[in-house]
């Protein structure tokens, strides 16, 4: 079924099942959004403009993913560093890919740490296999490098079902199967490896007083994220910028 329609019958569904005017709405609203700016070019697209370039020695970073990365409170987001944050909800890699020059070359940011992959696991825009999610991923460290942008490739974080059912969307079976991919990668193509699940995990699901859900860390949980990735963020500027990706012949 095609997503309008699917979005379609899933209201229908709503309307039926007795939700409220004001949610079908706000339902309404979002399949709106998404036909009309499938990547989000327009969520951060003003702001972008606005933004000033880097000023002589700032590190700037930007922080790319999707609501893991969007919902970090502003108060816990590295005060006082110049990153930015470039997270939109419920967002698959290949959106990622598509906003990437606008959201994180344009910026000339130092170094970019690329959060993504978890909706693909739970097919929230359709089929989003580990090979497909791979691809996207190559495609934007591609492109990183070939604008002199250091790569942080950050882990999934785990799931747990101690709210609501995370773990029949998100297997955990794929989200570690992912990282071990994550991990692999990064170290073959010389990035740096911002492993989140191993300190978030317990029992292999997602540590109960670092979530609200299940799925989104709590403040608990980005308190204990934000040291890692500064961690790795400090590594990946000590090392040499990437040499640029040899042209095609």
């Amino acid at each position: 079924m095609r997503p309008a329609l699917r979005a379609l019958a899933l209201i229908v569904c709503g309307a039926a099942a007795g939700q409220t005017v004001e949610d079908l709405e706000k339902q309404v609203a979002v399949y709106r959004r998404l036909l009309n700016d499938w990547a989000g070019l327009t969520r951060y697209g003003s702001e972008n403009s606005e933004l000033r370039p880097p000023a002589p020695g700032e590190q700037r970073v930007v922080f790319l993913g999707d609501e893991i990365t969007e919902n970090w409170p502003p108060r816990l987001f590295f005060p006082g560093r110049p990153y930015l944050n470039r997270g939109i909800a419920r967002q698959i890699t290949p959106q990622m890919l598509v906003r990437f020059r606008q959201d994180v070359i344009s910026l000339k940011p130092l170094a970019v740490v690329i959060c993504a992959g978890s909706n693909d696991v739970a097919s929230i825009m359709g089929p989003g296999t580990q090979g497909m999610i791979a691809e996207n991923i190559m495609s934007m460290v591609d492109l990183a490098q070939a604008n002199g942008i250091r790569v942080v490739l950050a882990s999934v974080l785990p799931v747990s079902d101690f709210y609501t059912s995370q773990t029949t969307r998100r297997p955990v079976g794929k989200l570690i199967g992912l990282n071990n991919w994550l991990k692999e990668y990064a170290t073959e193509r010389g990035h740096v490896y911002l492993d989140y699940y191993s300190v978030l995990v317990e029992n292999r699901a997602f540590k109960r007083d670092l979530t609200g859900d299940g799925f989104l860390p709590n403040d608990a949980g980005y308190a204990v994220m934000a040291p890692l990735a500064e961690k790795a963020i400090r590594l990946a500027l000590e090392s040499p910028v990437p040499p640029p990706l040899r042209p095609l012949n």
